[in-house]
């Protein structure tokens, strides 16, 4: 039987803070905190610093809130990231509903009210970004400017088929090493290291040694594409377009990335203030170039806690 991999969740910070040279004092001030929705399904997420969050941070399809720790570190501001439902360490979707924009944005308005109402700013990384559109026309008064990184409602599941692929691969994989080189072929320009970290966040070791992901693979919908209501294109372009607070569109440069021409051309014209900014990165822009995301949400923050609107 393989030897088992030690897994310290709060215990790799280092790694983040030296790999993009950022001062590193010793263990940041990040906790997990619950919260138990309606039905008694728990939520998850990571809570750093003690004071009220300033932004929320929503991660993509088949990946956690640790997919944000080098922005986070980078930010160093009180910020609140949760898994969604059936990812990390948070319950799984309600019994029907799987991870949709409608129904992980019904359950996040939940965590938010209670964990960061007075948020300033929520960030949403791919499906993360599509829930946060759905949330914003359903609480507006839980988002007060959206960030959108690579993603909008005109991302379709062929611009988006790379991601697919490696989502739906393997179930099981019988090392950690057979695990690592698969989610290298996909992630080419991201260090090993990085990689091996968010593999030991989003995967477990099962008693025989082999490996599984830790989101549900039954349910988990990358971009939300699934018959749901919200996840109808036009619906999320018009809920979009109704928001009434700034948007930010963070896209990446790279081939990986999901977002084209024509998603930006009509963001632009349903919002012509909406602001579009291009990274040199991948889809996964918190991954490949998360000191620029990081400062790109606090440019967002202050613009927002101050009245500005770009």
């Amino acid at each position: 039987m393989a030897d088992r991999i030690e897994y310290d969740e709060f215990g790799m910070f280092h790694q983040n803070a030296a790999e993009y040279a950022l001062p590193f004092d010793g263990p940041p001030d990040v906790r997990r905190v619950a919260t138990r929705l309606p039905d008694g399904r728990t939520i998850s997420s990571l809570r750093w610093g003690h004071e009220p969050p300033e932004v929320v941070l929503i991660h993509g399809g088949a990946q956690n809130a640790h997919t944000w720790d080098t922005v986070a570190l980078a930010l160093d501001r009180p910020l609140l990231a949760p898994d969604l439902p059936g990812h990390g360490h948070s319950d799984s979707p309600a019994p029907g509903v799987g991870t949709a924009p409608a129904a992980n944005a019904a359950d996040l308005a939940v965590v938010i009210e209670q964990q960061a109402p007075d948020a300033v700013a929520v960030v949403g990384m791919s499906l993360g970004g599509l829930t946060s559109i759905v949330l914003a026309t359903a609480r507006p008064d839980l988002v007060r400017r959206l960030v959108l990184v690579d993603i909008t409602p005109g991302v379709t599941g062929e611009k988006a088929k790379a991601i697919h692929d490696f989502v739906r691969g393997p179930a099981t994989f019988t090392s950690f090493d057979e695990l690592l080189a698969r989610t290298k072929e996909f992630n080419p320009t991201r260090s090993e290291s990085s990689l091996r970290r968010g593999i030991l966040h989003n995967a477990t070791q099962l008693d025989d040694g082999s490996w599984v992901w830790r989101h549900r693979r039954d349910d988990t919908a990358v971009m939300g594409d699934d018959d749901t209501p919200r996840a109808d294109p036009a619906l999320l372009w018009d809920d979009l377009q109704a928001f009434d607070g700034p948007i930010t569109l963070v896209r990446g440069t790279r081939p990986q990335s999901v977002v084209d021409d024509d998603d930006v051309a009509e963001l632009l014209r349903r919002r012509q203030d909406a602001t579009v900014i291009e990274v040199d990165a991948g889809h996964s822009v918190q991954g490949d170039a998360p000191l620029e995301l990081a400062e790109i949400i606090r440019n967002a923050i202050s613009e927002t806690a101050t009245g500005a609107n770009t």
